[in-house]
């Protein structure tokens, strides 16, 4: 079997959570491995502030309540992400509008945006859609523009730039995730990183169930979605070989791009000259001349033991937005043909070019 996705852990991260163990630095509340790794992370992605928390969908939760958006508020998501993006803004009761994909990068296209802004609309959040950035330049101006706060959704980007920076350090808050199939993980975890010492308190308080002092008197209903100190400990031992771990995962993309660019009705992923893609995953459609159906191509390779996954539903097409009053389910015809067409491949950091060649023959195999 050669799964879709495995980190790469090894000894340092075994090392660091035992000794935070050791150290009895089991909580979200206190020990060096939190600090460490919060302000680490932060750094590394050019922002002031960072504040670990227990998911990535929990981080979006915390960036919308912290921005201040609620009811009767509209916030522009990526029509083509995972559900979490969407989710992070109904749980503030806000009302999220999909934006539909490009062809090319098949992230949001920003020169939709201005079409679908209303007087209700307070916020943006773009998906850096596999390890491929959101051209960030382009957004930021639009949402400059209509006074709109950016929280970019970088859960599939760490360390992927735009025009030599890095994503994350673009908008007025940034979420990431830290799953088991992230770039780096934790397990489980996400983090907030901002520049704005204003939300850094604010989404701190709110993190930590609003304790002020009197540490039991309560002015704001806060969450609890701490992370432990131990998750930390292996979030910084990844963060340590971050580099290391892109370096691979843009190894397997290019042997992929080789091995795949004569495969006929494959479209690969790009990398557009002002961008660093990460390729989290190698993600691909196949298109009429392929042959065979995107779902077909996935069963064959499945009877070979390689692992695959499609692309995201897209909001416009999620049973659980549909049945919301208000919903704006425009059509979005990029990201429904994405939905269609696109799978991506095994893409951990540690495939050897004879599993890649592997893939690729089960690939060509299953066009006949």
């Amino acid at each position: 079997m050669i799964p879709v996705f495995e980190p790469f852990i090894g000894e340092t991260e075994i090392a660091y959570v035992t000794d935070a163990l050791r150290r009895g630095e089991i909580s979200g509340n206190f020990g060096t491995y939190l600090d460490r790794f919060e302000k680490g992370f932060a750094e590394y992605c050019g922002c002031k502030h960072g504040i670990a928390v227990t998911s990535g969908t929990t981080a979006l939760h915390l960036a919308v309540d912290a921005a201040g958006i609620g009811e009767g508020d509209e916030v522009l998501v990526s029509a083509s992400t995972n559900i979490a993006t969407a989710l992070g803004v109904i749980h503030n009761n806000a009302m999220p509008v999909p934006v539909d994909s490009e062809n090319v990068t098949w992230n949001l296209d920003v020169d939709l945006i201005e079409s679908l802004i209303t007087p209700r609309t307070k916020a943006i959040i773009p998906v850096h859609l596999f390890g491929h950035p959101v051209d960030m330049d382009h957004l930021m101006e639009v949402a400059k523009r209509h006074n709109l706060i950016v929280i970019e959704d970088c859960a599939e980007s760490h360390g992927a730039t735009v025009r030599g920076r890095m994503t994350g350090s673009f908008g007025d808050m940034s979420c990431y995730s830290f799953y088991a199939n992230k770039v780096i993980t934790t397990g489980e975890g996400g983090m907030v990183t901002t520049n704005d010492d204003r939300l850094a308190e604010r989404l701190r308080l709110l993190r930590n169930l609003g304790f002020t002092k009197p540490r039991f008197k309560h002015d704001v209903a806060g969450y609890n979605f701490r992370m432990t100190s131990y998750q930390a400990a292996m979030g910084l031992a990844q963060l340590e070989k971050i580099e290391e771990i892109i370096e691979q995962k843009r190894r397997v993309a290019a042997t992929y791009n080789k091995l795949l660019a004569d495969v006929p009705g494959l479209r690969l992923p790009v990398e557009l000259n002002w961008a660093k893609n990460v390729y989290w995953m190698y993600a691909l459609t196949v298109e009429p001349e392929f042959g065979r159906t995107r779902d077909e191509m996935a069963a064959s390779l499945a009877k070979k033991g390689i692992e695959t996954r499609t692309f995201f539903c897209p909001m416009n097409r999620q049973p659980v937005l549909q049945e919301m009053p208000g919903f704006r389910s425009d059509a979005c015809p990029v990201a429904d043909r994405l939905w269609e067409t696109g799978l991506y491949l095994p893409s951990a950091p540690t495939l050897t070019d004879n599993k890649l060649e592997f893939v690729r023959d089960a690939i060509v195999a299953a066009r006949n």
